[in-house]
């Protein structure tokens, strides 16, 4: 039986049906901002009752963040907050409301050239701001979308959102928890067929298959596949995050990756963590990692 501690991340997402439900309904009955007033009261909640993730935000904001004790209070509270908030927008939008928001965009003429170049691409994100709010603005391209993930979302929480017409977006699922060589041949013949593989590359569930680098300040474990398959298929590489601004406005942020010849794994790691600590630095609250992400003994 494995160590318990080789696995640092469930692939589960947290929360219920009732709390999907309930705010599927405040949305669409009383609106966005309403939906924002009654997460203020549930915030607090998380911050006794989900211990794990309100010890890995106080350690980010104190170590990582280098901020004094009630300053990282503070920040307990909107961490959680900002992560409602990005909840709510998801929702929203798969409700039909994408038109509330306002968008910007960085790069976004060279990343459709890259989309463009019929060699199939890897783009990496992470588990910052809220990915989803820009599956919309792929219009077809989202066909050709393959978001490489585990399935272990609540199987509930799907259903509710299925009961009340939330937009089903068009991209594919490519499960990793099932059938890992099955997950690997999919991924394979999408990219030969010149289409996008997703990953989200700041998380790892097996220490063996990860690589230590640098972040903010103090060594960090990376999974090493998603890398390891960009530079073993030889095809673009592209960083996306999207992230939430003031206004009910969202940035979507596009980095292309310095690949020369044949890229190593372990540029390309440094590459992303370079672009991640970026964006982690300019929206401290949006980086939604509740592990001890820096703990890698």
């Amino acid at each position: 039986m494995a160590d318990k501690k080789e696995k640092q991340w469930s692939g589960k997402s947290r929360g219920g049906r009732f709390g999907y439900q309930f705010f599927v309904y405040t949305i669409r009955l009383l609106g966005i901002r309403c939906a924002y007033c009654f997460l203020g009261l549930i915030a607090i909640y998380f911050i006794p009752f989900a211990p794990k993730a309100t010890k890995a935000i106080w350690r980010y904001n104190r170590q990582r963040r280098g901020l004094g004790v009630l300053a990282s209070v503070k920040e307990l509270y909107c961490h959680y907050f900002v992560f409602g908030q990005t909840l709510i927008d998801k929702m929203a939008m798969q409700g039909g409301m994408s038109g509330r928001y306002s968008y910007k965009f960085d790069n976004y003429e060279r990343f459709l050239e890259i989309l463009n170049s019929g060699k199939g691409v890897v783009m990496i994100g992470a588990h910052i701001g809220c990915w989803e709010a820009g599956a919309g603005f792929f219009g077809n391209y989202g066909k050709k979308i393959n978001i490489v993930m585990f399935d272990a979302e609540h199987q509930q929480i799907k259903e509710v959102l299925d009961e009340n017409s939330c937009k089903q977006n068009n991209y594919k699922i490519i499960a990793i928890n099932h059938d890992a060589i099955e997950a690997m041949l999919q991924i394979k013949i999408a990219l030969n067929n010149g289409e996008y593989i997703c990953f989200n590359g700041d998380r790892f569930v097996d220490r063996d298959r990860a690589c230590v680098t640098e972040l903010l300040g103090a060594p960090a474990r990376f999974p090493e596949g998603p890398f390891k398959i960009a530079a073993k298929c030889r095809v673009p590489v592209v960083f996306y995050y999207s992230m939430r601004e003031p206004g009910l406005t969202y940035r979507f942020m596009f980095e292309e990756a310095e690949i020369e010849g044949r890229a190593s794994v372990d540029r390309l790691v440094e590459q992303y963590k370079e672009s991640l600590e970026k964006v982690v630095r300019k929206y401290p609250r949006q980086w939604f990692n509740f592990y001890d992400f820096w703990n890698i003994n």
